[in-house]
C-alpha cells in the first residue's frame, strides 16, 4: 500500500519561503506588519505546497473561534434543516463555522451541549430546543432563541413564528371544508403548547369540543403515532386530525392506515412546519408554513448584532405563518 503524502504544515511553508513560522502566521492573519517582499514569498510558498491552514489552529492562535453553536431537539425533525440553511446563508459569508448539538443525543450520554460550546469558545449560541433550565446556568455568550420556547435565557433575542395564528389558520381551513369533529395531536414543547392554544381557541369559538391527545408526550413520529392511536380509540368519529408538527402527522398517517382509515376520503390530516416531508409527492400533506428559512436568517442576523453589541436590548421578532393546502385534506365524508 502506498503511504499517504504528508499534508504540508506551516513549518514547511516557513522553510520554503525562508522566513520564520511566526511571520507566516502574521501573513495568514492579514497583518500589515509584513513587508511586501516577504508576503509575496509566503504566498508563493503556500501556492507551491498547496498548504491549507487549519481552522482549529487559526482559532487557537487568534482571539476568536469563529464558531456558532446551535442546539436542536432532534435530528429526526426536518424542521431544523431549513433553519440551518437560513442560519448558514448569513453566517457562512461572515466566515463563521456552525456546529450543531442534538439535545436528545446529549441527554443519553449525560452531556450538557451548552457547556460543550462554552468549552470550545463558541462566540454565540442559537437555541432551537427546549433545554432544562439547569443547562443554561453557566450560559455567558450571546444567545438567540429560534422558535417558540418555554425556557428563555436572560438577555436573549427571540425569533419565532406566531404559532397561535398558525394553528388558527389550519382550523379555519378545516372548518371551511365542513369538518366539525377535529382532533389535535400535541406534546411537550413551547411551540406545541402555543399551537394547542390556537386549536383550543378555534374549537371554543366554533362551539365544538376540543379532542386533544399527547400532552405529556414528545413531538416525534412515534409520539404522533401513539397520540393518534389514542385519539382514534377514544373518538372514532373524528373526520380530521391536526398535528403539532409534520413528523407527528406522519405518525398519525401510519396509525390511520393500520385502522383501515383512508386519507383524506375518511379522515383529513394537517401538519405544521411545511417540511420536506409535507411537500413529498407521496404524502402531499397540508401544513402550516412557519418559514423556518427566514427564522434562520433573522436569528443569524440578530446573533451577529448581539455579538457586536452584547448590551443591546433584547428583541422579539414574530413572523406571520402561512397555510399550504395539499391533497391530505378534503371535505368530510357524507
Amino acid at each position: 500500500m502506498i503511504p499517504p503524502i504528508p499534508r504540508p504544515t506551516i513549518y514547511d511553508v516557513a522553510a520554503r519561503a525562508g522566513v520564520s513560522k511566526s511571520l507566516v502566521s502574521l501573513v495568514l492573519r492579514g497583518s500589515a506588519n509584513v513587508s511586501p517582499s516577504r508576503r509575496r514569498a509566503v504566498d508563493a510558498a503556500i501556492e507551491e505546497l498547496g498548504y491549507r491552514p487549519s481552522r482549529a489552529a487559526s482559532s487557537l492562535a487568534g482571539s476568536r473561534s469563529r464558531t456558532i453553536g446551535v442546539v436542536i431537539d432532534d435530528f429526526g425533525n426536518p424542521w431544523f434543516v431549513d433553519l440551518l440553511r437560513g442560519l448558514r446563508s448569513v453566517l457562512d459569508p461572515e466566515e463563521f463555522h456552525v456546529t450543531v448539538a442534538d439535545l436528545q443525543l446529549d441527554a443519553v450520554s449525560g452531556r450538557n451541549p451548552v457547556d460543550g460550546f462554552l468549552a470550545m469558545h463558541a462566540e454565540g449560541l442559537v437555541l432551537a430546543a427546549e433545554p432544562e433550565p439547569a443547562m443554561l446556568e453557566r450560559l455567558t455568550i450571546p444567545t438567540v432563541v429560534a422558535g417558540s420556547r418555554e425556557c428563555i435565557p436572560s438577555g436573549a433575542d427571540i425569533v419565532a413564528t406566531d404559532d397561535v395564528l398558525g394553528a388558527r389558520m389550519a382550523l379555519q381551513h378545516l372548518f371551511a371544508l365542513g369538518h366539525r369533529s377535529i382532533g389535535h395531536l400535541t406534546g411537550r414543547s413551547g411551540a406545541a403548547r402555543l399551537r394547542l392554544a390556537g386549536y383550543r381557541e378555534s374549537m371554543s369559538e366554533a362551539g365544538l369540543p376540543a379532542l386533544v391527545t399527547g400532552e405529556l408526550g414528545g413531538t416525534t413520529e412515534g409520539a404522533g403515532y401513539a397520540a393518534a392511536g389514542e385519539l382514534l380509540d377514544d373518538h372514532p368519529g373524528v373526520t380530521a386530525i391536526f398535528a403539532a408538527n409534520d413528523t407527528m402527522a406522519l405518525g398519525a398517517l401510519a396509525a390511520l392506515r393500520e385502522r383501515g382509515r383512508e386519507v383524506p376520503r375518511q379522515v383529513s390530516v394537517a401538519g405544521y412546519d411545511n417540511t420536506a416531508i409535507a411537500a413529498a409527492s407521496y404524502l402531499n400533506l397540508t401544513s402550516v408554513d412557519n418559514h423556518s428559512d427566514d427564522i434562520g436568517v433573522d436569528a443569524a442576523r440578530a446573533l451577529l448584532a448581539r455579538i457586536g453589541d452584547p448590551e443591546r436590548e433584547p428583541r422579539h421578532i414574530l413572523r406571520k405563518p402561512s397555510l399550504v393546502t395539499r391533497s391530505s385534506t378534503t371535505k368530510p365524508p357524507p
